[in-house]
């Protein structure tokens, strides 16, 4: 049902071209009001599941994974620091920023404020300029103070709506899972006007429910072919038969599960442990977000770059599994995408838009 499938793209080789920049405002830091969020105060041994978040010690940390809880400082695993202000969501949270500096050293998490708009920093960078690309940079919401994207708010899918989509999905694919995962990528169907976030949000649905039967399988179910780049330096620790598709987009191949896992703040633990992406609902959604977000895959653009600069579906396609349907190699599957994602965008009420195929 299911078949073999490459997601061969690493980050850094797309990376290659020449980085244009533009002149930077001048220096300034400011703080402007985020979304309000709902917190308790922790307890020990109360159990906390994945996207609560406590006050602990006078800091505010989100559950990273569910937990019976443990403290908010034992690990990163679990608990994670976050921004929040009010008694129990009585108030919002602070968005810390500067004006963008060219040549100025970013890392990842960094906000900037660059021609009116806000971006926040994907991967550490020399002062790339925020609009260059969406690996380092994506979009950020300060409280509406700019950037189109992110933040926080509602997904633009209702879970009823979701529930529509995928009938017989299978529980681990859960909508808050989703909604969860979606806070690591703020851009995402969150860009542009109300239309072209549900475009969006429909193009990655339409995706993941092909690559997984609708959202029923977890594993791909040919574990036999061996995606294991030996080239790379830090090799298959898992073996060279252990990373076969998983999850909403099937992620293969070692250099995927390393490039995943460093991006998502886990080091080398989706190398070494690649049954994480089938057996945690928070990381398995994540790492679907990550290659709609981040990965070029077989094709020039991601997915998100694809459907909020008005390229069209069929750069989605393209992107994931380009390489053996696009260019008549596999012309049944191609309108099978198509025409689920054409399914979702009526459910939305939204037009398709143009270029569906590849």
């Amino acid at each position: 049902m299911l078949r073999k499938r490459i997601l061969a793209s690493i980050a850094a080789g797309v990376m290659a071209a020449a980085l244009a920049v533009i002149a930077p405002t001048a220096s300034s830091q400011a703080e402007v009001s985020a979304q309000a969020c709902t917190y308790t105060d922790w307890v020990q041994g109360q159990w906390y599941t994945t996207g609560s978040i406590v006050k602990f010690e006078g800091s505010y940390y989100i559950a990273e994974h569910d937990n019976p809880g443990y403290s908010p400082t034992v690990s990163t695993w679990y608990w994670d620091p976050t921004s929040c202000d009010g008694g129990g969501g009585g108030g919002g949270g602070t968005c810390t920023f500067t004006d963008w500096v060219q040549g100025q050293w970013y890392v990842t998490g960094a906000i900037v404020r660059f021609e009116g708009s806000f971006y926040i920093a994907e991967h550490d960078n020399p002062g790339y300029s925020p609009t260059v690309s969406t690996w380092y940079w994506d979009p950020y919401n300060c409280n509406g103070g700019g950037g189109g994207g992110g933040g926080g708010g509602s997904f633009v899918v209702s879970e009823a709506q979701f529930n529509q989509m995928f009938p017989s999905r299978n529980s681990f694919y859960s909508y808050s899972g989703l909604v969860t995962a979606m806070s690591a990528f703020p851009a995402f169907a969150k860009t542009g006007g109300d239309t072209v976030q549900k475009q969006e949000a429909a193009a990655f649905l339409a995706n993941v429910s092909h690559e997984t039967g609708g959202l029923v399988y977890i594993e791909e179910i040919n574990k036999n072919n061996d995606l294991c780049d030996e080239s790379k330096p830090y090799g298959c620790p898992a073996g060279t038969y252990g990373y076969y598709g998983r999850g909403p987009i099937q992620l293969s191949w070692n250099f995927n599960y390393y490039s995943a896992g460093q991006a998502l703040g886990m080091g080398n633990d989706l190398l070494q442990h690649p049954e994480k992406v089938a057996n945690d609902a928070a990381i398995s959604w994540k790492t679907g977000l990550w290659y709609w977000n981040t990965q070029t895959g077989p094709g020039t653009m991601t997915g998100h770059d694809a459907m909020v600069n008005q390229r069209g579906f069929g750069e989605t396609i393209r992107s994931i599994n380009g390489s053996l349907e696009c260019n008549g190699g596999n012309p049944a599957q191609v309108q099978s995408r198509v025409q689920k994602y054409q399914q979702f965008t009526s459910l939305l009420g939204v037009p398709a838009g143009n270029n569906l195929s590849c």
